[in-house]
């Protein structure tokens, strides 16, 4: 009896082994998968407003300064004009945006981060409380040269285009007809300032082209080497713009937190600074050639200049910078006639 009891027990010890041998040589679990990261996401309001921006500065910056009568210059006037100023700060730095999203390091870097919900969420409260947070982020130095090229480059040409046209406010005086007085001087004015307070709309082709480069699907024809911080404060709200977007952050849903990632106040007031200048010397201007000569300054050089300075280009003028002249209308009168002295 105690022999069998034994030898039961035997086997029992051998099926025990036997399920431990077994059990070591079963494969093991696969790992879960890394979760995939977010889609890419950047609200097709700022792509339209993208657009807008290059469809001002694409028209402005083709006004030719070879003008043969009145009706030239006032066409001109309402092409330079046709801006609202946050309409178009914001269009810059979407585009910037879009310009930072061409950058393959700046865009993998971020994209390692959206992969954990936890680090996502803490990354884009950092972006959205402090833009500047940006500025340290892998790749940013990269991205960072892309965006001011973007609008840097764009800001240079306007205001090279702006210093011709005012040159012409010279030039122009050995046609009789510029010494003319401009008809409907007052009419003039309020069209400049309705036209200002008025939204652009950008072109279809450019719009798709746009909305094709921000996910990767299509390239922007810029070229930039890596630049060094520190960067300007409208940069970093592009590339933080550029982060959330690869952070999936940025769609249509938080297009009015973006707002106020995007609307840098110092470029703000550049902008309506330039547009004020712009109203007070068409207010005192009365020939055709004073007109030149405030829509070549204040229309497109102070435009550009503000688009520059918020790239954080080198002011490209030895004057002050952009301001609303103390004695109102009167300093613009001395500015036209150093027009008339030449």
């Amino acid at each position: 009896m105690s022999s069998a009891i034994g030898f039961r027990s035997a086997l029992t010890a051998l099926a025990l082994i036997s399920a431990t041998v077994l059990a070591g040589c079963a494969e093991p679990k696969p790992e879960a998968p890394a979760p995939a990261p977010p889609a890419l996401a950047l609200a097709p309001s700022l792509i339209e407003q993208a657009s807008a921006y290059r469809y001002y500065m694409s028209r402005s910056s083709a006004i030719s300064p070879a003008f043969d009568d009145g009706a030239e210059i006032a066409e001109s006037l309402k092409t330079s004009a046709a801006y609202e100023p946050i309409q178009l700060l914001k269009g810059a730095v979407a585009y910037g945006a879009v310009a930072a999203l061409q950058d393959p390091e700046f865009v993998a870097a971020v994209r390692s981060y959206s992969t954990n919900p936890e680090t996502r969420n803490k990354m884009f409260a950092d972006l959205v409380a402090d833009p500047t947070y940006a500025a340290t982020l892998p790749g940013a130095r990269s991205a960072a040269g892309l965006v001011i090229a973007a609008y840097g480059a764009e800001g240079k040409r306007l205001f090279e285009t702006g210093s011709a046209v005012k040159q012409a406010a010279y030039d122009v005086q050995k046609a009789k007809w510029s010494k003319a007085d401009v008809e409907n001087r007052a009419l003039r004015l309020s069209q400049a300032k309705a036209l200002s307070a008025t939204p652009i709309v950008g072109e279809i082709e450019e719009t798709v082209r746009l909305q094709q480069a921000a996910v990767g699907a299509g390239v922007l024809d810029l070229a930039a080497g890596p630049v060094e911080p520190p960067y300007s404060r409208m940069v970093l709200r592009s590339l933080a713009v550029a982060a959330l977007a690869v952070l999936g952050e940025a769609g249509e849903n938080r297009a009015e937190l973006l707002t106020a990632v995007m609307v840098e106040p110092t470029s703000a007031s550049c902008l309506n600074m330039a547009k004020l200048n712009l109203y007070q010397c068409l207010a005192v201007s009365k020939p055709h050639y004073e007109d030149v000569f405030c829509l070549g300054q204040h229309a497109l050089m102070d435009t550009g200049q503000c688009l520059m300075k918020g790239a954080g280009l080198p002011d490209p003028t030895k004057a002050a910078p952009v301001q609303v002249a103390e004695t109102g209308a009167s300093a613009e009168t001395v500015a036209l006639s150093g027009v008339k002295a030449r």
